[in-house]
């Protein structure tokens, strides 16, 4: 999926190539990507990513439904039973304002995007790494581009899978989360080894790789500090299934 094993970082100038490349090339030439746009805007990659991210789940949300509505269901149940005062009209209305803002849930990915920029930062400097914050970002936005490419497989699980199989958001991921019932596990549980995913781990890696290149540091060292970039990334959802 990357080229994890390469070289720190290239010796020469990296070639030149078209904005629109980059997002190929994230894919299978990471390394590349990073070492030619060091020092570039991030406000490409953002909004790219963003637009992206947004437009597939707004589609999605039609055959996701299901999804959405298990997972609404179960925070409502565990809110009602907290505060009996909720009544079924009340459920009515929030759940049709949940899935509405699920739908332009896109629009949040420059958080995503910042926050995790702003760990892979932090915790590049307990590894010596000289990356700059703005270097961290640009770094994750194209880290991001994985899930553009998760979200189309979402998309296409919501098409063809039953829909009551879709009754938890692990049951279309590619990872640990997909076998465990939500409606049984622990959800605390749950948010932790769903990130045990192929496209978490897969943007870990390029996260890792992007520290390497941007924060001068060799490829060993970032990889090291990749776990600890995976841990910070599972404290929002953790803290969110608390939170439940």
């Amino acid at each position: 999926m990357t080229d994890a094993n390469s070289a720190v970082a290239p010796t020469m100038a990296p070639a030149r190539a078209a904005v629109w490349e980059d997002f190929i090339d994230i894919f299978y030439a990471p390394s590349q990507v990073f070492a030619r746009r060091v020092a570039g805007s991030v406000w490409v990659p953002l909004l790219v990513v963003t637009v992206l991210m947004s437009a597939l789940i707004y589609v999605n949300s039609g055959v996701l439904e299901p999804m959405m509505s298990a997972e609404f269901d179960r925070g409502m149940a565990a809110a009602m039973k907290n505060n009996p005062r909720i009544t079924p009209e009340m459920v009515g209305q929030m759940r049709s304002v949940g899935l509405r803002v699920a739908q332009f849930g896109g629009f949040f990915t420059p958080i995503g995007i910042l926050l995790t920029g702003a760990a892979l930062w932090l915790i590049g400097k307990l590894f010596d790494a000289k990356q700059t914050f703005s270097a961290a970002i640009l770094v994750t936005a194209y880290a991001f581009m994985p899930r553009v490419l998760e979200s189309v497989v979402h998309g296409l699980q919501g098409l063809f899978l039953d829909p009551a199989q879709l009754d938890g958001r692990f049951r279309v991921s590619l990872g640990v989360g997909r076998f465990l019932d939500p409606n049984t596990v622990s959800p605390i549980l749950l948010a932790l080894v769903g990130r045990l995913d192929v496209f978490t781990i897969w943007v870990t890696v390029l996260l890792a790789i992007g520290l390497s290149v941007t924060g001068g540091i060799p490829r060993a060292r970032a990889f090291m500090a990749a776990p600890l970039i995976w841990a910070a990334g599972a404290i929002p959802v953790v803290f969110q299934a608390m939170r439940g």
